[in-house]
């Protein structure tokens, strides 16, 4: 096993060790903040960066596929918080918090994802904490502590390890633990009331038992007011806690075991409105981040009393067996549940002109199998991977000011879905330089559906607490199930043209099974009860990773091209039920109405100016478009993009090194650019954000003992205001309205924030 040692200067060996917990993920290619040695001679190379992700040490500039990683000793150097930030440096990538939420993550790689968290909706990019995917994206905003490193594979995946994955994984892997006692204590301030502390102790108990655990807790006020409530905007109250076990009771045999639990108080978030209210005249308020919304004081949601809280816990048992000096097998057996209350103001104002309570419950198995197989030529993997969960939400629509006493829309929906796969990847160096990888993956994907919809006079229904609630009309009553079928291979091709230059193609396969619309109503439209079917992307892609300038710089370019069929587009408009014309409902809006291009270039590279100087840049072009979608029997590709992937990036690090009050002081600098983004696949002028770029600073002080770590850290320097997600239930350019006042609401990425962070290290 290999764990990772301290280093003077974490940043110079972003990933110098990858452990056996990354052995099934696919090559890992890093471009860390760099660092210089001298060969003989005296001249300056970049420093050689070794990963095992394919269960042989190998250089990260001979793994043939794009994928970038960055290290959590780079990330907190970066004064990096949470996942979102890593987006602002990979390319093709859109990480952000879900509407209305603080710890729901919407994702997207290449043009594919999923921002709908409701059950019966999975996700297009696959998120992993250390090898168990989270089939839920409740939760899975993480912060960033107690982490080894983060890693990001672009394109689909599923020969390898775990779920299939249409657009792509993100992946969290957690520190390992050591032999020697190893204490981490950071603490870091900041404006807007910034509080967070993280401790974290491990070491071994006894000769091969090892124990450790983490706790942080993430504190902050709001960026924004409630102006009506008094409460607090956008600010963060979480506390998490990690324990883990790791047992050899043999040189053959190692058993981790995991457990963590997440709880997310912070306060409901509602949207900021371009508009004043229609009907009760409320402006809209001056500050972005500043809202009237009375949801969480109003009747409307009174059946959860106002909270907005997420708990989220798992657990782990992984089992590494090395039968032979060639053979590991593997086991990683894993489960885990959510619970979420959460407070929607769609009309952020103070009147319950369109409120929702809801609760999503949560709870998964797994397990996986996995056997590796290394000889001189040889690298295989075989795998078996098994699911069985359910995803439940219950949520009222209160449309409290459309008739009066207020009418609601309750939607209950508990969707299961039972999985199995087989997989395998086989590389095998055909010369000393042409090497070929076949892999496939077979799925059998059950999903069964229990869905309730129904209409009530009143403010609220009976699941919420409102027992003499009127039942106007059930809309949906019905139990299905079906089962999916696939087949996903992979093919890939590399040739080292040199000992510093090698170039890769391939095709791959992702897909993603069919489901149920928990909000569509089929008394109106029967076809609910038969799902919407799956989808399949066929990825072709071309790379090209070159070390040169005498071992100072890193290039690497990958080039794809994606035929995106049957695309899942999920969704949901308002009806009108008695012809009166007002909205009075709602109805789920799932199709397979799309197939789509995207293609594009993507490049990552790193350069050592001077010893102390270096340059770090990532960059991508895509070409994004629908060839077809129907509406109605008609193709409006036309009038359609694809959402939340902007068709360039680019960012742009410069890192400074030198020696400096008995330590290491490193500054460094970075900027981010997005081009433009469409929030869903109509326009929406009002919530889709234009082109904007981030631009971010740091200092930090590292002792040359590496006891001690200070750091500043400005995030969004120059105060950038831009959209992350929005509502779109207006009376303009908006598929539908729902509700009488105009409701278009906009949510806020941070502003401008400052931090000081010291860390204290005793290993």
């Amino acid at each position: 096993m290999l764990y990772r040692s301290p280093v003077r200067n974490p940043l110079a060996t972003a990933v110098r060790n990858a452990s056996t917990a990354a052995a099934l993920m696919a090559s890992v290619s890093v471009v860390p903040m760099v660092s210089a040695q001298s060969e003989e001679g005296g001249s300056l190379v970049l420093e050689e960066v070794t990963v095992t992700a394919r269960r042989r040490a190998e250089s990260l500039q001979d793994v043939p596929i794009a994928v970038s990683a960055l290290s959590g000793d780079e990330l907190t150097l970066r004064g990096a918080q949470d996942l979102t930030e890593i987006a602002q440096s990979v390319p093709s990538v859109t990480l952000e918090p879900s509407r209305a939420t603080n710890t729901t993550l919407t994702a997207f790689i290449r043009g594919v994802g999923q921002q709908d968290p409701l059950a019966g909706f999975e996700q297009g990019v696959a998120i992993y904490l250390d090898d168990v995917y989270l089939a839920r994206p409740q939760g899975a905003l993480l912060d960033i502590y107690d982490v080894e490193r983060i890693e990001v594979l672009r394109g689909p995946q599923g020969t390898l390890y775990g779920r299939n994955a249409v657009g792509g994984a993100l992946k969290y892997v957690t520190r390992r633990l050591s032999d020697d006692l190893n204490v981490r204590l950071r603490g870091s301030l900041g404006n807007y009331g910034q509080t967070d502390l993280v401790g974290t102790v491990s070491g071994a108990v006894t000769d091969g038992f090892r124990l450790g655990a983490t706790i942080g807790s993430f504190q902050r006020d709001g960026f924004g007011d409630n102006l009506f409530t008094g409460g607090e905007q956008y600010d963060k109250d979480i506390v998490g806690f990690r324990v883990s076990a790791e047992w050899e009771p043999t040189d053959d045999i190692l058993i981790r075991v995991a457990y963590d639990e997440t709880d997310d108080q912070s306060s409901a978030v509602a949207g900021w409105r371009p508009f004043p209210g229609a009907l009760s005249g409320i402006p809209s308020p001056s500050d972005v981040f500043d809202t009237n919304a009375g949801a969480s004081v109003l009747d409307t949601t009174a059946g959860i009393n106002g909270n907005n809280q997420v708990e989220s816990e798992g657990w782990m048992v992984s089992v590494d067996w090395n039968l032979t000096d060639q053979m590991t097998l593997r086991s990683i057996t894993a489960g885990r549940e959510d619970y979420t209350e959460s407070v929607i103001d769609f009309d952020s104002l103070p009147t319950p002109d369109f409120d929702a309570p809801v609760i999503y419950d949560n709870e998964q198995f797994s397990q996986e199998f996995q056997l590796l197989y290394n000889a001189d030529r040889w690298n295989l993997v075989l795998g078996y991977y098994y699911l069985d969960s359910e995803a439940a939400n219950d949520f009222d629509v209160v449309l409290g000011t459309i008739i009066p006493g207020g009418l609601t829309a309750y939607t209950g929906g508990v969707i299961e879905t039972e999985a199995w796969s087989v997989f395998g990847d086989l590389t095998y160096e055909l010369t000393d330089r042409l090497s070929l990888s076949v892999g496939g993956r077979y799925t059998e994907d059950e999903r069964t559906a229990d869905v309730f919809r129904a209409n009530y006079l009143g403010v609220g229904s009976p699941f919420f607490g409102v027992e003499d609630a009127i039942e106007l009309a059930v809309t949906s009553d019905y139990e299905a199930d079906r089962t999916f079928y696939d087949f996903s291979p992979r093919v890939n091709l590399s040739y080292a043209l040199n000992e510093d230059m090698l170039i890769y193609g391939g095709y791959s396969e992702g897909w993603k099974a069919g489901g149920f619309d928990p909000r569509g109503a089929n008394f109106v439209t029967p076809a609910v009860e038969e799902g919407y079917d799956d989808e399949q992307l066929d990825s072709w892609e071309l790379g090209f990773k070159a070390t040169y300038l005498d071992g100072r710089a890193v290039t690497n370019v990958a080039l794809f091209y994606s035929d995106y069929q049957d695309v899942q587009i999920p969704g949901s408009v308002g009806v009108d039920s008695d012809g009166d014309g007002v909205n009075d409902s709602f109805v789920g809006t799932v199709t397979n109405a799309a197939e789509a291009t995207i293609s594009g270039i993507e490049i990552e590279g790193s350069l050592l100016i001077t010893e102390a100087l270096s340059l770090q840049y990532s960059a991508s072009f895509l070409d994004t478009g629908f060839d077809e979608y129907i509406v109605g029997g008609v193709d409006v590709s036309d009038d359609r993009e694809i959402q939340n992937t902007p068709e360039e990036m680019f960012f742009v690090a410069l890192n400074y090194n030198m020696d400096a009050f008995g330590g290491d002081l490193l500054l460094t600098t970075n900027y981010s650019y997005k081009g433009d983004i469409q929030q869903f696949e109509i326009a929406s002028p009002d919530i889709d954000q234009d082109a904007y770029g981030l631009w971010n600073a740091s200092v930090v002080w590292t002792s040359d003992s590496d006891t001690w770590l200070v750091g500043l850290h400005g995030k969004n320097l120059a105060d950038e205001e831009y959209a992350t997600a929005g509502y779109c239930f207006g009376f303009q350019d908006c598929p539908s309205a729902l509700g009488l006042e105009n409701n278009t609401t906009v949510f806020f990425g941070p502003p401008l924030t400052v931090f000081a962070t010291v860390e204290y290290r005793f290993q």
